[in-house]
């Protein structure tokens, strides 16, 4: 709201109140500040928004109790009639973009090759570790600057995308058919897997100006690829950048909102880079919802049969009912 709190409180209980469909950027789970919008969810109402359903499950149960339809666009399947209300593909798109332009703004070099009078400077090195949508759009953007990009993805078909973006991808002998889950997700891998892909990418790192990291995996937290050691070894001046800060980070000194320096080396724990580029993260965000409606309700009645809404769905009817969710509540309990 831009006005000031106390009114833009009064609009906003209004706004609840009358309203049978809501649809929020950063809500429940994803929201700080979800306490103040959850007395005013009434039954019967629909809302839909980002949740972080996997990631805060235990939000999930005080959300069924109000009674709402809650629809989690983290949740929309990896399926191609889905590709439209792909929310985590929009974002991560601009994601992507964003956290070269934060590298190369503190890097205290320029990232093309120049020829000059004065002599001739070197490009930048960029490493991005994740070829997934935000790690493409991060070759793509650090290479139309200019950079020498290099690409790491576990996922060996991610190879052929990277190069087709201008990167050379980086292979460790890891890489597996299996790193990816049928909904289209990364799957998690366990301790000695992550250790042994650290030692591998010590190497590549040293020689790196750039680091950008992209791996995430639902609901559980981010694989740790850059441990302490590693940043040491990188050359003073050089850049991290963490897009899986919010998630615990893929390196081990990330601070998840804060930007430190680690004896020499910027660590940027990058947290909803979305958000600094407002126009255009709206813009995509708003059609995927639009897209997401117009599936959903079929003459006035919600549409619970079809693969993509019921893969969303986590609150019906006072229940939590996705399957994941209720997993993840299940073993929070037996902890």
């Amino acid at each position: 709201f831009c006005l000031s709190r106390g009114l833009g409180d009064v609009y906003k209980r209004q706004l609840f109140a009358k309203a049978d469909i809501l649809l929020q950027v950063r809500t429940a789970g994803a929201n700080p500040r979800f306490d103040d919008d959850l007395p005013m969810l009434r039954e019967g109402q629909v809302l839909i928004g980002l949740m972080e359903p996997l990631w805060k499950a235990e939000v999930m149960p005080r959300l069924a109790q109000r009674g709402v339809a809650a629809f989690a666009m983290e949740l929309i399947p990896r399926i191609s009639r889905a590709q439209s209300m792909d929310v985590l593909s929009s974002m991560a798109t601009v994601a992507g973009y964003k956290a070269v332009l934060l590298a190369a703004s503190h890097l205290p070099k320029m990232f093309p090759l120049m020829m000059t009078a004065a002599g001739t400077i070197q490009p930048a090195r960029v490493f991005v570790i994740g070829a997934g949508v935000a790690g493409l759009q991060a070759i793509a953007t650090a290479r139309r600057l200019g950079a020498v990009v290099e690409a790491y993805d576990i996922r060996p078909a991610a190879k052929q995308e990277a190069e087709s973006l201008g990167a050379k991808f980086v292979t460790l002998g890891l890489e597996s058919e299996e790193a990816q889950e049928a909904t289209g997700y990364a799957k998690a891998f366990d301790e000695a897997f992550y250790r042994r892909q650290q030692q591998l990418l010590a190497s590549v790192i040293t020689r790196t100006d750039v680091v950008i990291t992209t791996a995430a995996v639902p609901g559980k937290r981010a694989p740790l690829l850059i441990n302490a050691q590693m940043v040491h070894t990188m050359r003073p001046g050089s850049i991290i950048v963490d897009l899986a800060a919010e998630w615990g980070g893929n390196c081990e000194l990330t601070h998840a909102g804060e930007t430190i320096v680690e004896q020499g080396v910027t660590i940027i724990g990058a947290v909803n880079l979305a958000s600094t580029i407002p126009f255009h993260a709206s813009q995509l965000y708003s059609r995927n919802l639009a897209n997401f409606l117009n599936l959903l309700f079929r003459e006035g009645q919600m549409n619970l049969e079809d693969e993509i809404t019921r893969s969303t769905l986590v609150c019906y009817q006072g229940e939590v009912v996705h399957p994941r969710v209720k997993e993840n509540l299940a073993g929070a309990k037996t902890e």
